[in-house]
């Protein structure tokens, strides 16, 4: 067992005998050097490998820090304003315990710190060879003192809730809130699917002002929308919104309506300002006042000029589609859609069918028309990673285990863009032997496969591109048994008038085409709806930043006052907090 010196003047070493032993010492020797400014005590502290990753505790953003040079220099830079201290082991959390995480055999704790302005919780992993040293920490505010979420103990009771006789009930007063014709909203938040609500859930906590408005007629309509058969692909264990989970009654695998209606029942629960049937059409930033000017259009199609501090833009990767023509299309006598118009394959019952795409919605697709009696051909463009839905979920596998929601998010998110790299790859070795069947069915057929460019599978494909992969649902048996044909798209010459002319001289004859293209990326959004040089001046949203985090999610951006919130359930619960208390902070003036 190693020993740790708590002081640099006294001569006796100290030596733990259990887990949580060895992470209580690292955090009281970190609190004692970081309060004497120790630069060396410091360095003694983290392995020659180490990871920091802070969520908005000492650097008021997310950002993340490698190697034992550069998490010194940020931390002390930081800690003479941040003023951390009282470092200690959570004691209402998960306990400290051994695990393996990347590889890596460690201790894991979780603990509780304070600083000038907050409250934080973070993460700790020490290596068993040497629990004297740091591979990983992650450090999470979770809290602005005296803005303290009223939750729990701290439930409100003010007049919004109390009965008055004679005046205006609950839901008069949500009534008069919601319809902002006495204010300007502090923030705007455009998208009311799991990142909207999401983000606004956590700012209404908060007490900023907040403003949702949604395109479609109804809330869940972005969902409820959606191709007929669609249902999630990850397990509801790790999908719960903020604040409210999912009754423990529902499946592991949520169809989108009921989501839809999810979203639906949340906004009303959580008491959240929407306006639905309600389009962002443009705007620009004042900066002589410190606010947008911005127009929306209700459904009814007056305009409304609205002037928020913040804007949130929450809706999504999958904003305009990309609309693709290809040579030939012109001659096309049948119908030509993109996937984000199709609903169902119920009128092309004993009709042929091509599906442009091998991601998931080409996949999706080409079943659904299957399955309604279609005659359907997938046209592969590029290599697809596939893997079963359910070797899929070894990534998820954190979400099985024994603890609370809470502790998951946070042990999920000390992971730094390295590890999540070292993560992945020994996941898809696993997935790749528990799939080598699907995957030896589909390379005989010809479809091309690859585990991503550094073998660290969709997931990485996911967060550095946004698609090129499929979670097999049934789809993959179909192209492996012959019932959905596939076709490689450079041996097609040509569409034609009655399908694909092929460079061998038959043609493989369609009633449709459906384009699986994709999605134009969101900066193409911003360039329409808030002119180019701001959509330039922040450059790409999604896909992975230089020091590993997101493109412009979750944290502020060259623009001042615009912010993106997006991704899955659970990213969207985990970083929908670091987003509210930027902006809170902000609003409060405890940053610039």
């Amino acid at each position: 067992m190693n020993t740790i010196s708590l002081a640099p003047k006294e001569s006796a070493l100290v030596t733990p005998t259990t887990d949580s032993e060895c992470a209580a010492l690292w955090l009281e020797a970190f609190e004692g050097a970081l309060l004497r400014s120790d630069r060396q005590a410091l360095g003694r502290l983290f392995a020659d490998e180490c990871h920091w990753r802070d969520l908005v505790a000492f650097t008021w953003t997310i950002s993340t820090h490698e190697g034992r040079g550069d998490i010194i220099d940020r931390l002390l830079k930081a800690q003479p304003k941040i003023q951390a201290s009282s470092f200690r082991l959570a004691g209402k959390r998960t306990a400290p315990r051994r695990v393996n995480r990347a590889g890596a055999q460690v201790i894991e704790a979780i603990f509780e710190f304070e600083t000038a302005s907050g409250r934080g919780n973070g993460l700790l992993r020490l290596p068993t060879a040497d629990t004297s040293r740091a591979w990983v920490l992650l450090t999470s505010l979770d809290e602005i003192k005296n803005h303290e979420e009223p939750i729990g103990e701290r439930r409100p009771t003010g007049s919004g809730y109390t009965r008055i006789f004679g005046a205006q009930n609950w839901q008069d007063k949500r009534t008069v809130q919601q319809a902002f014709a006495d204010r300007e909203p502090a923030v705007l938040v455009v998208g009311a699917g799991q990142a909207g609500l999401g983000v606004a859930a956590r700012l209404k906590l908060l007490g900023v002002d907040t403003l949702v408005i949604e395109k479609h007629p109804r809330i869940g309509d972005n969902w409820r929308s959606r191709y007929h058969s669609l249902t999630l692909h990850n397990e509801v264990q790790r999908n719960h919104m903020p604040y409210i989970p999912f009754p423990p009654s529902w499946p592991k695998f949520l169809p989108k309506d009921m989501l839809a209606g999810w979203f639906e029942h949340y906004a009303w629960a959580m008491e959240l300002n929407v306006w639905t049937g309600t389009d962002l059409v443009g705007g620009a930033y004042d900066e002589a006042s410190g606010a947008w000017i911005l127009r929306v259009r209700r459904e009814d199609g007056s305009e409304r000029p609205l002037r928020p501090r913040h804007l949130v833009f929450a809706n999504g990767l999958s904003g305009i589609p990309h609309r693709v023509t290809l040579p030939g299309f012109e001659d096309f006598s049948g119908e030509i859609i993109h996937t984000h118009d199709y609903t169902d394959g119920s009128a092309w019952k004993g009709k042929k069918a091509l599906v442009l795409g091998t991601g998931s919605s080409g996949h999706d697709v080409a079943q659904d028309l299957h399955s309604h009696g279609a005659n359907v051909s997938l046209v592969q463009r590029g290599s697809t990673t596939v893997v079963s839905l359910e070797s899929s979920q070894i990534n998820h596998s954190l979400y099985t285990e024994d603890f609370p929601l809470e502790d998951s998010d946070l042990i999920s998110a000390a992971n730094t863009y390295p590890l999540l790299i070292r993560t992945y790859q020994g996941n898809v070795r696993t997935m790749v032997e528990i799939d080598k069947d699907l995957i030896a069915g589909l390379r005989a057929r010809g479809f091309k496969l690859d585990m991503g460019e550094d073998e660290t599978g969709h997931q990485m494909k996911l967060r550095r591109r946004g698609g090129g992969y499929y979670l097999n649902v049934g789809c993959s048996d179909l192209i492996v048994d012959g019932e959905i044909g596939l076709i490689q798209n450079e041996d097609i010459d040509r569409f034609v008038q009655h399908g694909a002319l092929m460079k061998d001289g038959r043609v493989e004859k369609a009633d449709l085409i459906v384009t699986a293209s994709g999605y134009l990326p969101p900066q193409e959004v911003v360039r329409q709806l808030l002119g180019r040089d701001i959509a330039d001046r922040i450059g790409p949203i999604w896909g992975v930043a230089p020091d590993g985090e997101m493109n412009n999610m979750y944290r502020g951006t060259a623009q001042k006052g615009l912010w993106f919130m997006g991704g899955g359930l659970a990213q969207c619960r985990i970083y929908s907090k670091p987003l509210a208390l930027q902006i809170k902070a902000i609003e409060e003036g405890l940053i610039a």
